[in-house]
């Protein structure tokens, strides 16, 4: 299992991006909770589009945000400037030990231990 960045679950609900949906569902994921909130909570979202990120995201699993999470998203920006989102987001993957797939991988890869994977490197 691997934990999706909000940009891989966006890509993956788009009719471009088909490819990139029929691989992410073909092996469990799960997302963070930030991930979802980011998702689900941008003011312009569509009611289409709210329809389809949550059809999305109800066939993978959340994991929760935990103390543990906090202190450890804390932590990481405390070593490095980063997003409030991203960090929440990179101490899930690290707190489960799980693969995080992204395709921003410049945002993270500065995190020792986090496992990265750009799913549209395949795609080259």
């Amino acid at each position: 299992m691997r934990v999706l960045d909000s940009n891989i679950v966006i890509y993956a609900t788009q009719p471009a991006h088909d490819w990139l949906r029929t691989e992410i569902m073909s092996e469990p994921f799960a997302v963070s909770q930030a991930t979802r909130v980011k998702v689900l909570g941008w003011h312009r979202i569509t009611p289409e589009d709210k329809n389809d990120l949550e059809t999305f995201l109800a066939a993978g699993s959340t994991l929760s945000l935990t103390d543990a999470i906090a202190d450890r998203a804390i932590e990481l920006r405390q070593q490095k400037k980063m997003s409030l989102g991203d960090s929440l987001i990179a101490a899930t993957a690290l707190e489960h030990d799980l693969e995080l797939a992204t395709r921003n991988v410049d945002d993270y890869k500065h995190i020792d231990r986090l496992r990265l994977s750009n799913p549209f490197d395949k795609q080259s």
